[in-house]
């Protein structure tokens, strides 16, 4: 029998292309359920065979529990201090092991053993399959769907087999079996069938890598895709660079006569691309994204990660496309939140916004008018930065002379300290780990204090619905907050 096993191990392997380890193990997988049914109760049997000989042996195995423990299954545990466990080698794990009989291996059930060894071996297969295809490192499948299943388009991608959710699909796409589709491998999972690619055909990633696929450049490394947005099946807007400056990229990815980017449109169900031009300057970045508006001028606030987008009249509905469209993707693909405004709505906001800090310096520095409008002209807008700028940067204001330039640094330094006891004495005042977390200002993290939200531990406690309300952030900002105060809970 002994030279059956090898044999038989042999031949598998050979034919199934798998590692014999693999059959040896589901061989003693199947001898020790053979083994098992001479037991009326649930025991716990090993089998173990000799790769070099294909001898084998038998063992029921009993775990040791201890006295705080409760017996689940009599049949395989007993307590430590069982008469039965006496003189027995303990192994690792507190378990022991009694010799048994071996069944004969022509005696087994041939059906039930052949479809154990089948079994194990499909699913070494699938996952030999699986890592054939990891490494690789393809992100863009094609295949054929071959069933639906609730709706989930089933797909079959080589020999794996793939999964196009229902929500993953492009609205209004009517997918039907037998159709040829392409998708973006979003991720792997491993279920009781075997292992699974599940797709999408909405994620950012998927335009990108249907760029990649018409576009030659980026392979080369001459061109490459710094993001992308999406409102699948309606508009999507992708920023590329050129590494090379004899290309123009927005060119080279439209193609002769439109050709590359109508070939990405064809895929994605008529979906229109804008293709921008990627900027290492926020602002301009930001001035190219939200084309076709055109913008008369942009104001930056670092502090609170957004930008004041002012156009016409005119341009204002291109600028907030259908539904907020233009201007969301745009924010998407910037990173930044973008408000915008009317010429006339800037004014006035501008407006608003000097009177509020006219009267900060008014009261906070002690000074007339006069003075406080001065500063506001030659672009101060916080004490922080009157106290901590550079002396020779004010030193250029020529309506002040030195004595005065360092009365008012003074004035505002106190300022700030008397601002900062009282906020500590009202528990306002963020902690160290909340100031420093990535992602967060100063500005934001004393708002949130000055609500009861002081270190990443009380951030963590929100919802993002909460943080959106608290400071009128934007929701993914809020979202990717959240997630990195959580972060040391999974770590």
């Amino acid at each position: 029998m002994s030279r059956e096993i090898l044999l038989l191990v042999d031949a598998l392997a050979h034919e199934k292309n798998v590692a014999k380890e693999v059959i040896f193990s589901a061989l003693e997988f199947a001898l020790a359920s053979a083994t098992k049914k001479r037991f009326a109760e649930d025991a716990d049997v090993r089998v173990e065979i000799d790769r070099e000989t294909g001898e084998y042996d038998s063992f029921r195995r009993w775990t040791l529990l201890t006295d705080d423990q409760a017996l689940e299954n009599p049949a395989a545990q007993m307590y430590a201090d069982d008469e039965r466990a006496e003189g027995k080698t303990v192994l690792e794990g507190d378990v022991f092991e009694d010799p048994l009989e071996s069944v004969e291996f022509g005696r087994i059930g041939a059906q039930a053993a052949k479809q154990v060894i089948l079994q194990k071996v499909r699913e070494a297969e699938r996952e030999q399959i699986l890592e054939e295809f990891l490494a690789r490192d393809e992100h863009l499948v094609s295949g054929v769907i071959k069933r639906m299943e609730k709706g989930n388009a089933m797909i079959e991608v080589g020999r794996i087999e793939s999964m196009l959710p229902r929500d993953q699909m492009i609205p209004k796409e009517n997918l039907r079996v037998g159709d040829r589709v392409r998708a973006y491998v979003s991720r792997v999972e491993r279920t009781g069938r075997g292992p699974q690619l599940i797709l999408s055909r909405i994620a950012p990633e998927f335009i990108t890598r249907l760029f990649e696929l018409e576009v030659p450049e980026i392979e080369d490394g001459l061109l490459e895709i710094r993001g992308a947005a999406r409102d699948p099946g309606l508009r999507s807007k992708i920023a590329v660079k050129a590494n090379d400056q004899r290309l123009d990229p927005v060119g080279t990815c439209v193609g002769m006569r439109g050709s590359r980017v109508q070939a990405v449109t064809g895929e994605l169900a008529g979906e229109r691309v804008d293709i921008v031009l990627w900027s290492m300057e926020p602002a301009q970045f930001v001035i190219n994204a939200m084309a076709p508006a055109e913008v008369s001028s942009i104001v930056v606030d670092e502090d609170a990660h957004s930008m004041d987008v002012v156009v016409d009249e005119e341009q204002l509905a291109q600028a907030i496309g259908r539904n907020g469209q233009n201007v969301r993707l745009a924010s998407e693909l910037t990173g930044w939140t973008l408000n915008i405004l009317t010429i006339d709505e800037a004014a006035k906001k501008s407006e608003a916004d000097y009177t509020v800090t006219l009267q900060l310096f008014i009261e906070k520095l002690d000074v007339d008018e006069e003075v406080a409008d001065i500063l506001v002209q030659e672009g101060f807008g916080t004490l922080e930065e009157i106290a901590y700028v550079p002396l020779e940067e004010m030193s250029q204001i020529e309506a002040f002379d030195e004595d005065t330039i360092n009365e008012l640094r003074k004035r505002a330094r106190a300022a700030l300290l008397t601002d900062a006891i009282a906020k500590e004495e009202k528990g306002e005042v963020a902690a160290e780990d909340l100031l420093t977390m990535e992602g967060m200002d100063e500005e934001t993290a004393n708002l949130l204090a000055s609500q009861g939200v002081s270190t990443m531990e009380d951030l963590a406690d929100l919802a993002v619905d909460d943080l959106v309300e608290l400071t009128k952030m934007d929701a993914e900002r809020a979202k990717q907050l959240i997630m990195t105060a959580r972060a040391p809970w999974f770590a």
